[in-house]
């Protein structure tokens, strides 16, 4: 399932190519074009979902493929002394494009609570 509206579903066609880092049979993982940390990386589905609650209902398999490619991420990253993963659902959460991803945060100490 795609959305030719959406800007992640096009990346996951190549078109326009992200900066992948890292890719399964499920997920496509890509430098973010903002990012808010030394890496900053974001997994997504290769199938459009709306957000993560939408993933999970739907693909709960997937959804546990998202977060083994943000540890594989991580550690090709070399993350190894701590990360952060962030799921935004929903606009008042900060979700800008509503394909569910999972930024993967790391290269400085991160802060509690993130703000």
């Amino acid at each position: 399932m795609t959305d030719s509206d959406c800007l992640f579903c096009r990346f996951v066609a190549g078109e326009p190519a992200p900066d992948v880092v890292h890719e399964t049979a499920t997920t496509l993982a890509f430098r973010d074009i903002n990012p808010q940390a030394p890496t900053h990386v974001l997994v997504v589905p290769k199938a459009h979902h709306r957000d993560a609650a939408a993933l999970a209902a739907a693909e709960p398999a997937v959804m546990a493929d998202l977060v083994a490619s943000a540890a594989e991420v991580a550690r090709a990253e070399g993350l190894g002394d701590g990360y952060r993963l962030v799921l935004n659902t929903g606009e008042g959460a900060g979700q800008t494009v509503f394909h569910v991803h999972l930024h993967v945060l790391g290269g400085r100490a991160m802060q509690w609570p993130p703000g």
